[in-house]
């Protein structure tokens, strides 16, 4: 563990948040010392949830730690039966409680509480917060799911859908209507909306669809190797993805119902007119591995941009990422670091960012534009409307996240272009606001004074050539700006005129 200002992913604690959260009739008794009771802060504040998570602490502050930590936490075990009356219990201890190795596993299960009392084994110094959110809900299965007969008609469980998941809400709904189209009912969707007594039928599904391997894989391989449930490998993210997975859905349940794929537009609208000026565009991804290789995939195959940088934070899903990116010709970047994705961003000059919200800071110390495909995301990435990223729809939602943050782009470069027009210059205020301002006077007309000359590193911008910078796209200005003044290094120039700039350009295109 280390200190830093922005983390991917917290302590696997907050996985085991996720999932108890994410769930009914689930309660979760955490060994933790004051501070480390965030729970309300993550999920009523950036996921807007209408509830508090069902999460009870201990609570224990540093005049404790000579007394008896262990009965704090009994204390607490027993007051959170009492007040919610689970249906289940999962016990752990936060990255800083673990210290004291108090045990609230073999503490939880000495009480003899009428409810099933899982313990959480969740190393803190090892393991992050993916990590946590699947070994919570395996342990949650392996001890509730029963056998079971199957159900009549073909079924499947959903598996893997959390809270404080990207986009998990509207995807499960997805899937379910893609899958009642062919036929196929879902049997139970888990953790995101289920029970204990959900989790104990699972067994009666004839198979399993897992939807975010990161966090439901574990699970996914225990009911496969105790119930004989095959699971889905495919996620159905992008077009060509969401064929894959329709196949391999027919393959495991012999459905053969056709789709109406009417809904989606985003096939035509990548070849129409106002995408295909967009092909070509440079494009560095970076998420967790599930995500960032489905964005990757899109953004090559679907809708013709190069990708020129792709890397995920989750050290599991290293192996598949660094296999895709070899395929693509690149060196993919592990790393849970982001001020390595800084340097790497920064060095790849690309002309849009697919990430977190992490690159999305990034972008705009940079002055790339960024769209959000992955979690740690904030409060806006959790939107009121239907946005799913599954399914023919997600593939509609991908599409638009994926040309909006470009096409935004171009508008703000051209009003940048046409900055001393009367109607587009700076005092004029927004044009898509109702109060735009009034019409220039002689006095507001009087062009401001301009330095001549703008100093950067051991280089001087004359006035034309500064001037003539800001017509280029403000996304590539930053390369265009460092590629002049190496261009004017090499060549022992101390300043930089229209025609450095220009001699710059053509060096460059050969």
């Amino acid at each position: 563990m280390k200190l830093t200002v922005w983390t991917y992913e917290g302590p696997p604690h907050v996985g085991a948040m996720r999932v108890a959260t994410a769930m009914k009739g689930l309660h979760y008794v955490l060994h933790a010392p004051q501070g480390d009771t965030y729970a309300d802060l993550l999920f009523t504040m950036i996921e807007r949830r209408d509830h508090r998570p069902p999460v009870t602490y201990t609570t224990f502050q540093a005049r404790d730690l000579g007394a008896d930590t262990a009965g704090l936490f009994r204390t607490a075990c027993q007051d959170a039966y009492d007040r919610f009356q689970p249906e289940a219990i999962i016990v752990g201890a936060s990255c800083t409680a673990e210290l004291i190795q108090d045990d609230p596993g073999g503490l939880a299960e000495t009480m003899g509480l009428p409810i099933p009392v899982i313990a959480l084994d969740l190393p803190s110094y090892q393991r992050k917060e993916n990590f946590g959110a699947d070994e919570t809900f395996f342990q949650i299965v392996r001890h509730l799911a029963k056998p079971c007969d199957r159900t009549e008609r073909i079924s499947c469980n959903l598996l893997g859908a959390t809270a404080l998941g990207f986009r998990h809400r509207d995807d499960v709904a997805e899937i379910t209507n893609l899958l009642y189209e062919m036929g196929i009912e879902v049997n139970v969707a888990a953790p995101l909306g289920a029970t204990p007594s959900d989790i104990a039928r699972m067994g009666a599904a004839h198979f399993n669809v897992l939807l975010y391997p990161e966090t439901g894989e574990l699970a996914a391989r225990h009911l496969e190797k105790t119930f004989g449930q095959p699971y889905t490998k495919v996620v159905p993210i992008g077009v060509g993805a969401t064929r894959d997975f329709i196949a391999e859905i027919r393959a495991l349940s012999g459905s053969t119902a056709t789709l109406d794929t009417n809904p989606l537009r985003q096939t035509w609208w990548t070849r129409s007119v106002d995408s295909t000026y967009l092909t070509g565009k440079r494009v560095f991804i970076f998420g967790d591995g599930t995500h960032a290789m489905a964005a990757a995939r899109i953004a090559r195959d679907e809708m013709g941009f190069e990708v020129v940088g792709l890397g995920c934070y989750n050290r599991e899903y290293a192996r598949p990422v660094r296999a895709m990116a070899k395929d693509m010709g690149l060196e993919a970047l592990i790393t849970d670091d982001y001020l390595e994705v800084e340097r790497a961003i920064e060095a790849a000059q690309p002309e849009m960012i697919l990430g977190t919200q992490m690159e999305r800071h990034i972008g705009k110390r940079l002055g790339i534009p960024c769209a959000v495909i992955s979690a740690p995301v904030h409060v806006q990435d959790f939107p009121a409307r239907y946005s799913p990223q599954m399914g023919f729809e997600g593939a509609n939602v991908m599409f638009d996240t994926l040309i909006h943050p470009l096409v935004m782009g171009l508008e703000e470069h051209l009003l940048h272009m046409f900055r001393e027009d009367f109607e587009f210059h700076d005092a004029a205020g927004p044009s898509h606001h109702g109060g735009h301002a009034p019409k220039p006077t002689e006095q507001t007309q009087t062009p401001v004074s301009e330095p001549e000359s703008v100093t950067t590193g051991d280089v001087v911008w004359l006035h034309d050539a500064e001037r003539e910078l800001r017509k280029i796209p403000f996304f590539v200005r930053g390369k265009a700006r460092r590629n002049t003044e190496a261009f004017a290094s090499g060549r022992g120039l101390s300043e930089i005129s229209v025609d450095t700039l220009y001699e710059a350009k053509a060096h460059y295109a050969r």
